[in-house]
């Protein structure tokens, strides 16, 4: 039953990784990379070099700390609410109605945020308009951007992400409960010191693979968002690479950025895990 599993990850994961070196080479696409000439680090001290490398960097780790602060615990809220509710139509229809967007193509999301934000007839400006206020195109300023993205990653993703603490907070011990109840515990002091602590470890968990792809955000969404007016808060090391490699042509300029980014990510997994594992005793190894 593993076998598939293994195929994919060897032919989609690991096969690629022998592309790393166009990195380290003046590539050119008619000579293709075995006969493209070494240059080293040139590459990467170009990508340092670039007039793009700060602001990138800057809005990829601004936009990643927004994800982490905001949207990391959104969906272990929203379990948490689930779990205290009783009645089980309404407890099944939160969570039917807060998954499915996670299943929706992230083309179509953008576009709904698209229209919802649209200047002349988007809801927003509308009840905007409503109230006294003026409309305003907020996809073209800038100052937007990152809260715009932020909000609708948690609308996405917070009901599907919820589905794994739920089944953390399920997996408690029923008696763990019933000890808090006869100690005088009420239902904040039962959430408070047995069902967090009981999901811990699955928390731990996720928020170290969470910043093991700090560096990793959903760049597809801003290509499909953003515009020359917002990349001076909206343009992150993965859109470079996509203008830079795919667009302007220049591979190798792409790999370096794509390939500093993992190191990246490698690094801050490892410390994070090493720190969680000193003082917590959970880590992913």
């Amino acid at each position: 039953m593993l076998v598939p599993f293994i195929l994919w990850y060897l032919i989609f994961q690991y096969k690629p990784m022998a592309g790393l070196q166009i990195a380290f080479k003046d590539y050119s696409l008619f000579k293709g990379i075995a006969e493209s000439p070494w240059v080293g680090f040139e590459n990467f001290i170009r990508f340092f070099e670039s007039e793009y490398f700060i602001r990138t960097l800057t809005n990829t780790v601004l936009i990643s700390i927004y994800g982490l602060v905001f949207g990391f615990p959104a969906p272990i809220l929203l379990a948490i609410l689930i779990n205290e509710v009783k009645n089980k139509v309404f407890k099944s229809t939160v969570q039917t109605l807060t998954y499915l967007p996670h299943f929706i193509s992230i083309v179509v999301i953008t576009g709904i945020i698209t229209n919802m934000l649209a200047p002349t007839n988007g809801l927003v400006n509308l009840l905007i308009e409503r109230l006294g206020g003026e409309k305003t195109y907020f996809l073209t300023e800038s100052e937007y951007f990152r809260t715009i993205f932020t909000s609708m990653n948690i609308w996405k993703d917070v009901g599907f992400n919820a589905i794994i603490y739920l089944a953390a907070i399920a997996g408690i011990n029923p008696a763990l409960y019933e000890a808090a109840k006869m100690d005088g515990a009420n239902r904040w002091r039962q959430m408070w010191h047995v069902t967090i602590p009981g999901i811990l470890p699955t928390i731990i968990i996720l928020f170290l693979i969470q910043i093991g792809a700090f560096l990793e955000v959903g760049y597809e969404a801003i290509i499909l968002l953003y515009q020359p007016s917002t990349y001076e808060t909206a343009d992150v090391i993965n859109t470079y690479v996509y203008r830079a490699g795919l667009q302007g042509g220049e591979y190798e300029i792409g790999a370096a950025a794509g390939l500093f980014n993992s190191i990246v990510g490698l690094i801050l997994v490892v410390t994070a895990n090493k720190l969680s594992k000193k003082f917590t005793e959970n880590s992913l190894w």
